[in-house]
C-alpha cells in the first residue's frame, strides 16, 4: 500500500462514517483523478429506499456530472468494501482504470472474491484491482455496525415479546 492509496481510504472511510450515522451500511467511495479527489459519496440504500444508491454508483454520478462526460478515463475508484456486481458493471461502463478497495466481500465481491468482472478479458474494459487497503479499518467499521445491528434487533423483538405477554396476561416466569 503507497501512502496515496491510504490517504484516498481515509478519505473513503470518512464518507463511510456519514453513512453510519444515518443508520446506513458504512460503505464510502471516492474517486480521484490526477491526484484530485473529483467526488466522494456514502451508501444511502435505507435513506433512499433506492437498491441503486450504492456509494460507488453516487460517486460516478457525481464524477460524470462534475466532469461533463460518463467518461472516467484516468479516474482511480477508491471503496471502502469491494464492489458488488452492479457497482462493478458501473465500474467497467465509466471506464475507471483502477479501483482500491479495502474490505473483501464475501457474499457479493465481483472485483476477485467472487468473480473478478473487472479483469475479464471478455468486456472492452479492464480495470486495475487493489484489495486489502486499510482492509483491517474498513471491515472492523462493517463488523461493528453489523453487530450493533444485530443487537438493536434482538432487543426489539424482547420489547416486543414483553410487550405482547402484558397485553395478553401472560407470565413466563
Amino acid at each position: 500500500m503507497n501512502s496515496n492509496e491510504a490517504q484516498y481510504m481515509k478519505l473513503a472511510l470518512a464518507e463511510a462514517m456519514k453513512a453510519q450515522e444515518l443508520n446506513e451500511v458504512p460503505i464510502g467511495a471516492v474517486i480521484v483523478i490526477d491526484g484530485e479527489v473529483i467526488s466522494s459519496a456514502y451508501n444511502l440504500r435505507e435513506t433512499t429506499q433506492n437498491a441503486v444508491t450504492h456509494a460507488e454508483l453516487l460517486a460516478i454520478e457525481k464524477a460524470c456530472e462534475k466532469l461533463g462526460t460518463w467518461r472516467l478515463e484516468g479516474a482511480e475508484l477508491y471503496v471502502t468494501l469491494e464492489p458488488c456486481p452492479m457497482c462493478s458493471g458501473a465500474i467497467l461502463l465509466s471506464r475507471i482504470d483502477k479501483v482500491v478497495y479495502g474490505a473483501k466481500d464475501p457474499k457479493a465481491g465481483c472485483a476477485g472474491t467472487l468473480m473478478n468482472l473487472l479483469d475479464d478479458q471478455r468486456f472492452n474494459h479492464q480495470c486495475e484491482v487493489i484489495s486489502g487497503v486499510m482492509e483491517e479499518e474498513c471491515g472492523q467499521l462493517l463488523s461493528s455496525f453489523f453487530r450493533e445491528l444485530r443487537r438493536r434487533k434482538k432487543e426489539l423483538k424482547q420489547k416486543a415479546k414483553a410487550d405482547l405477554d402484558k397485553d395478553t396476561g401472560i407470565d413466563r416466569q
